[in-house]
């Protein structure tokens, strides 16, 4: 049967199908691939059958689970949802199927998964694609028999829970990669919903931006009064590359903040960035032109990949370069210090030759204490007071000369 076909029948057996999931649900759109979409929602809600739902971010993978969840026989049991990203995976498990007391760090109880939770109900995995390979195989095991373990536990548990998946991702390249399990894939796929970027279907623009504007303004206690023909023209030619979240977002941002009823282009122009018209360039006559145009041409992928290459390595040969001119300024510094050292000992050198000259004569009349402070004041007037140097050029320690200073009482002598 075609899809046309099935629509028809939908819409004779409830000629407010539509009118309910926009109400109920939130689920806007009549064009035709959102229609195929609603169709096979409308087949499969009354089901037990797992549901696979696939398409980009914001395209409302949550709000077509729910209003399966809420059209089917479960729908007055629970609706659990679980984004299978946001839990990290030495958690997931646990969260999913339970714990036992002490079946790890922090278990200080006994405690239910969402499995057992949403028993005789629905749950919802969203990104089912960021689930681990061992979670998998409970999750595949669930889905054959409803059976699974909790956490540190041996029983077996029982539920009744249909299971409705969604990803953002390509779940068959995944399994080539070897993170998704084909098996459980088959399983999930029993039925598969595809949900359309919003820019496959424009012509549901308009009846989305109502939609939301009508929600917003109720809550702002406001009258929505619609939309201007060239600022719906200025929505429906954009990328929308956050699909049916992004275009709500605006819509709720721009009637909250400027407190309008009525969304004109020049309200919409300063929420959004307006593209620019393509540059026209038109080359000159060569017989008027000054310069002669020359058209440019796109490098290719390979003299790209060249060019990066060669800016890498050019980074990594400057920072080298940088690194070796900080190593010879540290030396170019100790030298200089080692010169100044050294100019300063031969200065000493030659003051300790003079006043040598000058002692000699009363060296035999000297006690051994005079002589050692003779001898301790030299050399710190040589070496202009540097006690490293004096200590060198007396042949004792830095300590020595210290405790030698302390004794002899040499403290004011330059």
């Amino acid at each position: 049967m075609e899809i046309k076909d099935e629509i028809d029948q939908i819409q004779s057996k409830d000629e407010n199908v539509y009118k309910l999931l926009r109400l109920k649900f939130g689920i806007v759109g009549e064009s035709k691939k959102m229609q195929e979409v609603i169709a096979k929602v409308m087949l499969a809600a009354p089901t037990d059958l797992p549901v696979l739902i696939t398409g980009e971010t914001g395209t409302g993978k949550e709000v077509f689970a729910n209003a399966i969840h809420g059209l089917s026989k479960r729908k007055k049991n629970p609706f659990i949802s679980v984004n299978c990203g946001a839990i990290p995976e030495t958690l997931l498990e646990s969260e999913l199927f339970g714990n036992e007391k002490g079946a790890f760090t922090g278990a200080i109880e006994q405690r239910k998964g969402f499995f057992e939770v949403a028993d005789k109900g629905t749950i919802f995995l969203d990104e089912i694609g960021e689930m681990p390979i061992g979670t998998q195989v409970k999750l595949l095991r669930v889905l054959e028999s409803g059976e699974f373990t909790r956490l540190g536990s041996t029983s077996l548990k029982k539920v009744d829970v249909r299971i409705i998946a969604a990803t953002n991702r390509d779940l068959e390249e995944e399994i080539e990669k070897g993170n998704f399990r084909r098996d459980l894939f088959f399983r999930l796929n029993s039925v598969h919903i595809v949900l359309p970027p919003l820019r496959e279907h424009p012509e549901d623009i308009r009846e989305l931006i109502n939609h939301f504007a009508e929600k917003t303004c109720a809550k702002l206690g406001l009258k929505y009064d619609g939309i201007s023909n060239d600022a719906l023209l200025v929505l429906e030619r954009r990328p929308w590359t956050g699909n049916i979240r992004e275009l709500k977002n605006l819509i709720e941002t721009l009637i909250t903040l400027e407190q309008t009823t009525y969304i004109t282009h020049d309200i919409l122009k300063r929420y959004i960035p307006l593209a620019l018209p393509p540059k026209d360039i038109t080359p000159q006559p060569p017989d008027k032109a000054l310069v002669q145009y020359v058209d440019y041409e796109e490098p290719q992928k390979f003299e790209l990949e060249i060019i990066f290459r060669s800016l890498l390595e050019l980074k990594h040969d400057m920072t080298n370069i940088l690194k070796y001119l900080r190593t010879l300024e540290n030396k170019i510094d100790d030298i200089e210090l080692e010169i100044e050292e050294l100019n300063t000992y031969l200065i000493s050198n030659n003051s300790q030759n003079e006043s040598e000259n000058n002692d000699k004569d009363d060296l035999n009349t000297l006690k051994l204490d005079e002589l050692e402070r003779r001898a301790i004041v030299a050399a710190l007037k040589n070496s202009s007071g540097n006690r490293r140097i004096a200590a060198n050029m007396l042949g004792i320690s830095e300590r020595t000369l210290y405790r030698k200073i302390n004794e002899l009482n040499i403290n004011n002598i330059l």
